[in-house]
């Protein structure tokens, strides 16, 4: 086979040797076929002008006819002046969402000042240790290895399940600005998280149909994300509007579903299993990625309790006796799957812990999320057996225990240089 040089070399060979191209005449032939008659150019201008008069014209008109119903001018007056800090309200607010100041809460300002100033990628962090260690036949245990797929074919999804929920759903219902803005730095990142599952399912070279699909196909995942969707599905259907007592429960009913369990209960098993395995030089590119994402993770959660209890505060008529007894069955029922799924996982003891003691752990969470709802404890004298959670979780850590690089990553135009 000719390489490229000798292929251009036959085929310059091949030419006449007649001038250089540059300086060719054209042939009368050519010209007769290439050049347009004068007449046909000047017809195509003329419909090309004719095109753009009529387009215009069209526009001209269209936008004359533009008149405000009656409708669209009630609504125009009564946006018509400059808000108020008091026309805000976290849900069923008339107020001109388009105005983000003055701000009403400036917690979730912050909020969003803050996940912006942690941005992070998953390929940022090296998977090559994993790699090695994933594909030796004795790198790990068959019980590692387990919980590694288990928690990548939960949080795969889960992920995805929680931001399909933000956009089509809690976006539209909560009516302030300000967290609505920290809402769409909430998605994205949820949009980063799925992406570091899907970086590490590569890397490892794992089936991701078997992963992806694993939300359906194992009972522990299964019921987690059943549980997930039962609980926050009702506000998705774009008909669905709050302005009633009930409607505005079932939204609180989702905000707590949606953060106080599937975020703040359902990922503790997880995140406490693969950080532990970090801990012992294990998986550490997958354990650091977890870290980032628990940080993130950390942020919702706070950002989500303190909407619902902002809701509370605002329309105190939601917080009946009958609605805690629901929201308090719910961290219960949330908190029994996180058990399940902590058996399934650890038939045996690994990396240092066992279900019995993870069942403890998730005891001890969830009764941090009935106080954190102003409701009281409910499993008596639950401890945290895992104390090193808590320094994980801590955003001021100088350096992460996997000693790759600085945890408390923020972007150039955050830093802080003093």
């Amino acid at each position: 086979m000719l390489s490229w040089e000798d292929y251009h070399s036959d085929k310059l060979n091949q030419e006449p040797a007649t001038a250089p191209i540059a300086t060719r005449a054209p042939t009368a032939a050519a010209v007769a076929t290439d050049v347009e008659p004068a007449a046909t150019i000047t017809e195509k201008n003329t419909n090309t002008g004719n095109s753009t008069k009529n387009a215009i014209g069209k526009a001209q008109s269209a936008t004359a006819k533009i008149k405000p119903t009656a409708d669209e001018l009630k609504e125009l007056t009564i946006n018509a002046a400059r808000i108020r800090v008091d026309d805000k309200a976290m849900i069923n607010c008339r107020a001109d969402l388009n105005q983000l100041v003055p701000f009403k809460y400036g917690w979730a300002w912050q909020k969003y000042l803050d996940g912006c100033a942690n941005h992070w990628m998953p390929q940022e962090v090296n998977m090559t240790a994993d790699i090695a260690l994933w594909k030796s036949a004795d790198g790990l245990s068959d019980d590692e290895r387990r919980i590694i797929m288990r928690s990548l074919g939960y949080f795969s999804t889960a992920d995805s399940l929680v931001a399909n929920n933000l956009v089509l759903a809690v976006y539209r219902l909560i009516t302030n600005p300000e967290c609505r803005q920290y809402l769409l730095r909430q998605a994205f990142e949820e949009a980063i998280h799925t992406h570091s599952y899907q970086y590490c399912i590569e890397s490892l070279g794992m089936d991701e149909g078997e992963v992806f699909n694993m939300y359906r196909e194992v009972p522990s995942v299964a019921n987690k994300t059943s549980w997930s969707m039962e609980h926050t599905g009702a506000i998705a259907d774009p008909n669905f509007t709050t302005g009633t007592t009930e409607t505005d429960q079932e939204l609180l009913r989702n905000l707590v579903g949606f953060y106080a369990v599937t975020e703040g209960i359902f990922f503790y098993c997880g995140f406490t299993q693969i950080l532990s395995m970090g801990r012992r030089n294990k998986m550490t590119g997958v354990a650091e990625q977890f870290q980032y994402i628990l940080r993130d993770e950390s942020m919702h959660l706070n950002f989500g309790i303190d909407v619902i209890n902002q809701i509370k505060a605002e329309n105190p008529q939601l917080w009946s006796p009958k609605f805690q007894q629901e929201v308090t069955q719910m961290v219960l029922e949330g908190t029994e799957l996180e058990v399940q799924y902590a058996r399934d996982t650890m038939p045996r003891g690994v990396l240092g812990m066992n279900a019995a003691m993870m069942e403890e752990y998730l005891q001890f969470i969830a009764n941090r999320r009935l106080v954190q709802l102003g409701l009281p404890e409910y499993y008596s004298g639950a401890q945290n057996p895992f104390p090193w959670m808590s320094e994980i979780m801590d955003l001021r850590k100088e350096k992460n225990f996997f000693e790759t690089r600085v945890t408390e990553y923020q972007t150039g135009g955050a830093l802080n240089w003093d």
